[in-house]
């Protein structure tokens, strides 16, 4: 309280939940950025979360009987950041502002075609889930993400949330700043990264539309033969072409979604807060690629870099490591050279330390072992590990911490994390090999293994605290 600043990470599952207080003289202020995670509902995982802050963080509201928050950030539409606003969670909770991506306002009239590529994809997906076709696991997810309880999550920030407030949703685009937003607290400024207002323009590209269109024509044809399908099937095209077609349908719209997705993590909301002289960033899910594009689809990591370069190119003293741990959320390029346009992004906000300094910076990892075989990357945790000072060699810890560990326990089972083959080669990705080196403090591990004080009222969380300078 007072004097220091708080950055708080729930552990929901495969997911982001992170309370941020900022001193603000006699009232500090209070900010929920997502709540989501690929757990389902009923775990009451992020219902417990958000009860937790409630109770002990968040004042009093004026006079309502409820507890007061002062901002709700929404970085993107998935529901592993998403998917925890439901409005029972919030009844005891009044909320000041609501800043979504400017990517979920369907007024947007730079968004446009995003839009229609998003729901094209639903429908897609919506298809798949009517279809019966069997799915990997992957695509299941994949699946889930255009489900029920996402849209129910998007219609409760868009429209319950604020209806029960009495306040409007505010979208954001890059180069926005809190007092855009009509907020002020005392040494702090806030200011919006990501993403671009042009959305269509930065992100979806020329070729992704051309995608859109011929996707829509197939589709709008599909329709028209299933159209009069009976028990026998349809009756202007053979049964063999008709289920042809189908497959073909199908496997397009999984490769749409895909592509969706993609560009859904890109148009993440990224926020920079500045707080007496403390940098913080967080980024959602933004992705990067090898290089920005004019006009085409571009990451949110290069499209910063080329039109926000000025509050990149210096250090952060604290990072929220993107996409759970995932490769493609952090922009280090393990495969290039010092010059290549991702690693000058990585060496400028998380700087290698030289010889003889020690790192400053901090950086947590919301994530969960095993819902994936690339998340997290253990290789590019470790890369993390040498440019920040809060790390933990967990495999060393709890071997300490425990005299009967044994690494061929489940948990631990090195022998069933996979082989993920991307190219241009090879790399093995997961926690394989990679849980003795110093990593950033992260959700799944911080509460296992002796001594750890984390846990409370059956809510696990990991945090990062600054004092003023």
């Amino acid at each position: 309280m007072g004097s220091e600043l708080l950055i708080r990470g729930y552990n929901v599952g495969c997911g982001d939940c992170f309370y941020v207080r900022i001193p603000n003289g006699a009232d500090d202020f209070h900010m929920l950025i997502d709540c989501g995670s690929k757990e389902s509902a009923r775990s009451g995982v992020m219902k417990r979360a958000i009860a937790h802050m409630a109770t002990h963080e968040l004042p009093a509201g004026a006079g309502t009987g409820k507890k007061h928050l002062d901002a709700i950030v929404v970085t993107h539409r998935h529901e592993d950041h998403i998917k925890g606003f439901d409005p029972k969670f919030f009844k005891n909770i009044e909320v000041g502002n609501i800043w979504i991506t400017a990517a979920m306002d369907e007024t947007h009239s730079q968004a446009k075609k995003s839009m229609a590529f998003h729901d094209v994809a639903a429908t897609a997906m919506t298809d798949m889930t009517n279809s019966g076709a069997a799915l990997s696991p992957e695509f299941a997810d994949l699946v889930e993400l255009y489900g029920i309880s996402n849209k129910g999550a998007t219609e409760a920030l868009t429209k319950t949330l604020p209806k029960d407030n009495d306040i409007a949703p505010k979208y954001v685009f890059a180069g926005m700043t809190s007092d855009d937003l009509g907020v002020s607290i005392t040494d702090t400024e806030i200011t919006i990264l990501a993403p671009e207002k042009d959305i269509d323009g930065f992100y979806l590209g020329k070729e992704a539309d051309e995608a859109l269109r011929g996707l829509q024509g197939g589709a709008d044809h599909f329709r028209s033969l299933a159209t009069p399908v009976k028990k026998s099937g349809p009756t202007n095209i053979s049964a063999d072409d008709f289920r042809s077609l189908q497959s073909r349908m199908l496997s397009n719209g999984l490769a749409f979604a895909v592509d969706d997705s993609k560009i859904q993590n890109n148009v993440s909301t990224v926020l920079l807060i500045e707080w007496k002289g403390k940098r913080l960033l967080f980024v959602g899910d933004a992705e990067w690629e090898e290089e920005y594009r004019e006009g085409k689809k571009n990451g949110s990591w290069n499209v910063m870099w080329h039109e926000r370069k000025e509050h990149l190119s210096q250090p952060v003293d604290f990072l929220k490591a993107g996409h759970h741990g995932s490769h493609n959320s952090t922009p280090w390029n393990r495969h290039a050279d010092e010059d290549d346009e991702v690693n000058q992004i990585f060496n400028a906000i998380l700087p290698l330390p030289g010889s003889g300094e020690t790192p400053t910076a901090q950086c947590l990892v919301s994530t969960k072992r095993k819902q994936y075989d690339t998340i997290p990357d253990g290789e590019l945790l470790a890369e993390i590990g040498k440019r920040i000072s809060n790390t933990r060699s967990y495999l060393t810890d709890f071997k300490k911490g425990n005299a009967s560990f044994d690494p061929e326990d489940e948990i631990f089972n090195y022998s069933v994390m996979k082989t993920y083959s991307k190219k241009p080669s090879p790399r093995e990705v997961g926690d394989k090999g990679w849980l003795d080196k110093p990593q950033p403090l992260r959700t799944d591990m911080q509460s296992m293994g002796k001594g750890q004080k984390d846990m409370l009222d059956h809510v696990e969380f990991i945090e990062v605290k600054f004092e003023a300078d």
